[in-house]
């Protein structure tokens, strides 16, 4: 069984899809497309940077969507094979939404350009923090959250012994400190600011719930493993609250793809700026055959790949 998987931030680079971008018409349409949509330059953004630019979170979230969306379409032109089942990596949810065609892609690309206003809203610029724990298990880095003034929890389950956590910035550095003391091979700060998938997005999962629900939203086409529990949702209702759920609440990404290994995938496609989650989908199971769409040589691997 193959399923798509499509990431989230931290993927993009200033050229993105650069050698998609100048030869595919489709591409380029739906790059153009989200220009329109937003009203701005985003394609310029994607191709000349500045980085700074890119990498604010309400362009980073749009950025990423269009780039992987522009890659789906590229893969129905180019072949006929059809995934099973769909993951994204907290944003990459949102793609596998449009992928899937449960809401139209111009809508999206506003309402995660919403999604990321309002989580910047929710934590002003250098009061959250986020890092990455190495070398722990998921209950000692709990512990470690455990205790500490302020707000710090878990917040992407990533992998074994890769998890990510986040709060404010003090309670942080607490934290990265108690889970040095209790031997991780690596605690680092990430150069983001939004302390997303924790209880500091409160208020922005409130807002961003009215944006949601004004939107009419249909049942994926293609099965979709939620992050907030590694579930498959059976209703539109079901599915809107894990959506509204997922600002404030952990990515479980390691259950996920186990959710769909035991489902049957065995094969992931990377749908998406990047390798990152082909990198983590190895850590979680090494059975699971991976490939990504990021350049024309990788794309080409993944066609032989489905078609072998």
């Amino acid at each position: 069984m193959l399923g798509f998987v499509f990431p989230g931030q931290g993927s993009q680079e200033v050229g993105m899809l650069s050698e998609f971008v100048q030869a595919e018409p489709v591409v380029q349409q739906c790059f153009a497309e989200a220009d329109e949509a937003l009203g701005i330059s985003l394609s310029k953004t994607i191709a000349d940077g500045p980085a700074e630019e890119l990498n604010q979170t309400a362009i980073t979230q749009p950025a990423i969507l269009t780039a992987s969306v522009a890659l789906w379409r590229l893969w129905t032109q180019r072949s006929d094979v059809r995934p099973e089942v769909m993951a994204g990596h907290s944003l990459g949810e949102f793609t596998a939404l449009v992928c899937s065609d449960a809401l139209p892609f111009a809508d999206v690309v506003k309402l995660v350009n919403l999604r990321g206003k309002l989580m910047q809203k929710a934590v002003p610029a250098g009061e959250g923090a986020v890092a990455a724990i190495l070398g722990l298990d998921d209950a000692q880095v709990a512990e470690c959250c455990q205790g500490i003034d302020g707000v710090v929890a878990p917040a992407n389950f990533n992998a074994p012994g890769q998890i990510v956590i986040v709060g404010h910035t003090a309670s942080v550095d607490a934290s990265i400190e108690k889970c040095q003391a209790a031997g991780a091979k690596r605690a680092m700060k990430l150069p983001v600011s939004v302390p997303v998938h924790c209880e500091l997005m409160a208020p922005a999962a409130e807002e961003f719930a009215a944006a949601l629900n004004a939107l009419d939203l249909q049942m994926p086409k293609v099965r979709i493993v939620q992050n907030v529990d590694a579930e498959v949702s059976e209703t539109v209702e079901a599915l809107r609250q894990r959506l509204i759920s997922q600002l404030s609440q952990p990515v479980l990404w390691s259950k996920s793809i186990e959710r769909m290994v035991s489902d049957g995938m065995t094969s992931a496609i990377e749908c998406g700026p990047g390798k990152v989650l082909g990198g983590l989908i190895r850590r979680i199971d090494k059975s699971v055959s991976v490939a990504a769409l990021d350049s024309e040589a990788s794309f080409a691997k993944a066609l032989d790949g489905v078609s072998a």
